[in-house]
């Protein structure tokens, strides 16, 4: 199955209309950017499935997500809240933003959007001087 998004403009007049249609890899490459942005991830390392969900688009992302280490949590609790939280509220508010930005970068109507994490990538904590 094809799965690629129709959008229709705004018609001011009979001579605009049209419709403009976004190929799966286009649909594809915008919410591997979405999600690595979300999560602190590249791009390159999430996969991306596109499937119909009653008639809306249904997108699973399989991605690593980045965390701060062990080490640092031990040391300092609170790196965990400045990191953004647990990895379930991350990835909770990560499929809010890859639903609305994707509807409102691509134009298309987003169903349901499942997070799937496929491992971790271990960041020290930046400090700011």
């Amino acid at each position: 199955m094809t799965i690629a998004a129709t959008i229709a403009p705004p018609v001011a007049d009979a001579a605009q209309r049209g419709r403009t249609r976004i190929t799966s890899k286009a649909l594809k490459s915008v919410v591997s950017a979405v999600t690595a942005e979300a999560l602190g991830v590249d791009a390159n390392h999430v996969g991306v499935d596109l499937t119909d969900h009653s008639g809306a688009l249904a997108v699973t992302v399989t991605t690593p997500i980045r965390v701060v280490s062990l080490d640092r949590v031990q040391s300092d609790p609170t790196a965990v809240k400045r990191a953004g939280g647990s990895i379930v509220d991350r990835t909770s508010r990560a499929q809010e933003t890859i639903r609305d930005r994707v509807s409102n970068l691509t134009g298309s109507t987003i169903g349901r959007v499942t997070v799937r994490i496929s491992g971790v990538n271990i960041q020290p904590e930046e400090r700011v001087t």
